[in-house]
């Protein structure tokens, strides 16, 4: 794998509902392409796999020749394409072992999922997609091991929050570098907004963004960034949203714009939920069905860890002020009745040495006040008290051994140990909490800022806190977890360099985080 140079490798080569579930089925109300040579360019937004399992991979790509055109067809006529793929076991092809099509439709916007079975598990493969006569880049991608397995060590990387206007996106580049066997991002891949910056990357459309059309044109622009790019061409990636792919601090149907009614922020949350879909590498399982899309699930990686991928936006109660009686009654969820169940249920089931909880907002005790009163955050779990309760309560009963959740969206690291009780140090340790900085939102940061002051002063069961960009890698292995938090000095200009800010372990039945390194 570390033979081949992966940047130069890399360059080898609206309707919802039940319209677009047809779509997928391989119906379309439109005709067929009946010649042989698209626009050129159709694979301008590159190739991406995901959500690997023991035996195959999903494939993504989108036709797009023109992938900023304003009415979102990407340049594509209103036909439906067939696009051929193939896996390899080598980058030149010469060894094939699946070959598929898909057709490609208008009404996914020519998107590609094709998902591939019958590989080996545990396993680097290369892949590819052909469409009439223009063929896309080279992919890279690897199977899980099999469930039955308990392999060494996991390698992965957790991302999220990536603004295009206020940063490069320098994080990814260097990530090319790392050996990973998986990419997971928790969020913010796009921002809603109007925003230019003041780099040149200003966004497309030059306004906040409501129609499905719209959605796809800033999918589509931050999809062009190379470095981004590349990343979903090396890695297999495992995503889930948070709240900017649809509108801020969006709660189930409820906006947090006054003036729009349930009705039409569903209609327009419809219409973000599609371009999402048809932008990632996700299976059918996650196909929108208007406003709704199932996207939480679980990933295996033999007996070592599992990761239950949550979705803490689509089915949540709306925020209330932290600390009123609204705040405080014993119903309100985070993750709705259905999805908290199954996690509890998985958990308790679970056989795996690690139990990842990979979510969107920050679970510890985020108090900003260090005096008597508490200044708590009301989006994320500190505005859903008795949701997080019922979670630990769990966990501490069952005997839930190793939970590690990571996090994003609050542009910063931070570590922290999860207390069954955050008002007794001395209550049992639940689990810990990474979260993980931003890639590029947020500008370029600084080590410290007043939040972290205040966190660190006000919460002692938080131990690192810093306001860089970057990702954080993780090396699972079958005694312990470690952390390094890898950051970049800027990203409103390119180039930046990359370093191991701080490391910390998670020994396999010792509860509890341990400082390994802190520069």
């Amino acid at each position: 794998m570390q033979q081949f140079d992966r940047r130069a490798f890399l360059g080898l080569a609206g309707a919802a509902g039940a319209g677009v579930a047809a779509a997928v089925a391989g119906w379309s109300a439109a005709p067929a392409w009946a010649t042989g040579r698209l626009p050129d360019n159709p694979f301008s937004l590159g190739v991406a796999s995901g959500d690997p399992l023991p035996d195959g991979v999903v494939l993504w790509t989108r036709l797009a020749p023109e992938p900023l055109a304003a009415d979102g067809l990407g340049g594509m006529p209103q036909h439906v394409v067939p696009v051929r793929w193939e896996v390899a076991e080598d980058p030149r092809f010469r060894h094939v072992v699946r070959r598929g099509v898909e057709l490609a439709t208008p009404e996914l916007g020519h998107s590609v999922h094709a998902e591939v079975g019958g590989l080996r598990s545990d396993r680097e493969y290369f892949y590819r997609f052909r469409a009439g006569t223009e063929i896309s880049p080279v992919g890279r991608t690897r199977t899980a091991p099999a469930f039955r397995d308990l392999p060494r060590s996991l390698a992965f990387a957790f991302v999220s929050c990536q603004n295009f206007p206020t940063g490069h996106f320098t994080p990814y580049r260097h990530m090319l570098d790392e050996d990973l066997d998986l990419v997971v991002h928790l969020g913010d891949y796009i921002y809603e907004g109007p925003a230019a910056g003041t780099i040149g990357r200003a966004h497309l459309p030059a306004a906040e963004i409501f129609s499905l059309a719209d959605y796809r044109v800033r999918h589509a622009q931050y999809k062009t960034d190379p470095d981004l790019q590349a990343a979903h061409g090396w890695f297999p990636w495992a995503v889930t949203w948070d709240d900017h792919e649809v509108e801020n601090n969006y709660a189930d149907e409820n906006s947090e714009d006054a003036a729009q009614s349930p009705e039409s922020f569903l209609t327009r949350r419809a219409a973000a939920y599609q371009a999402y879909y048809e932008h990632l590498p996700l299976r059918r399982s996650a196909l929108p069905h208007g406003e709704d899309m199932r996207l939480y699930r679980r990933l295996r990686y033999g007996r070592l860890a599992e990761f239950n991928i949550l979705d803490g936006r689509q089915y949540r109660d709306d925020q209330v002020p932290p600390g009123s009686p609204e705040a405080d009654d014993p119903t309100r969820s985070m993750l709705g009745a259905e999805q908290e169940k199954w996690l509890l249920e998985g958990l308790t089931a679970s056989r795996a040495t690690w139990n990842i909880l990979a979510q969107q907002t920050v679970m510890a005790r985020a108090d900003r006040d260090p005096g008597p009163g508490e200044q708590l955050s009301d989006d994320n779990w500190n505005g859903y008290e008795p949701a997080r309760q019922r979670i630990f309560d769990a966990v501490a009963s069952r005997n839930v051994d190793n939970m590690v959740v990571v996090t994003g969206d609050a542009h910063c690291s931070m570590v922290a140990d999860l207390k069954q009780n955050f008002d007794d140090q001395n209550s049992r340790t639940v689990g810990t909490e990474f979260l993980g900085t931003s890639i590029s939102s947020g500008a370029d940061g600084a080590d410290m800022d007043a939040r972290g002051q205040e966190w660190l002063a006000s919460n002692p069961h938080m131990r690192y806190y810093n306001q860089r960009r970057g990702y954080v890698r993780c090396t699972v292995g079958r005694d312990e977890w470690r952390s390094d938090y890898r950051v970049v000095p800027y990203v409103t200009t390119p180039g930046a360099p990359v370093s191991t800010h701080a490391s910390f372990v998670v020994e396999n039945g010792r509860p509890g985080v341990q400082t390994d390194t802190l520069s």
